[in-house]
């Protein structure tokens, strides 16, 4: 378990992502008895590369007698992921311009956290107190608020 420098208080904001699905917490408990409610919930359908792309990675051909090589193919799971951080970041900063919260916790794993920071309005990243590279979402929320009052 990783040791948070953080504190989960009253209306401190925490946002629990994957490439699929986010959850918008807001905590109306306290840093020691949470009581996280849903604000918002945003889902993506974002099925395996192999029922995403149906043709073979292109081929190209090199300088020089007839040698050819093949393209890296695209991972269209990874990018419906960067597709659907861009979009929490997006929602983020409305809530942000619109004091919807002061602070905010960002709870994702370790690939789409960083698609996160990379798309993250000025407004939130001044808001983020803190942050879990882990993906939460498919805990229960009691866990979830044991987990981020543990530290």
């Amino acid at each position: 378990m990783q040791q948070m420098d953080f504190r989960v208080d009253n209306k401190v904001w925490v946002l629990v992502a994957d490439g699929e699905k986010a959850l918008f917490f807001e905590n109306a408990g306290t840093r020691h008895a949470p009581d996280f409610k849903v604000v918002r919930e945003m889902e993506q359908d974002n099925p395996p590369n192999r029922e995403q792309g149906t043709d073979a990675p292109g081929r190209t051909y090199d300088s020089g007698p007839g040698p050819k090589s093949a393209m890296e193919p695209t991972d269209w799971h990874r990018l419906a992921q960067e597709r659907f951080a861009r979009d929490a970041a997006e929602l983020l900063r409305k809530y942000a311009l619109n004091n919807r919260f002061r602070q905010i916790v960002l709870c994702a794993s370790p690939r789409v956290l960083g698609e996160l920071r990379k798309e993250l309005h000025q407004e939130v990243a001044d808001r983020v107190i803190g942050e879990v590279a882990k993906n939460l979402t498919n805990h229960p929320v009691d866990k979830i608020e044991r987990i981020l009052s543990a530290g």
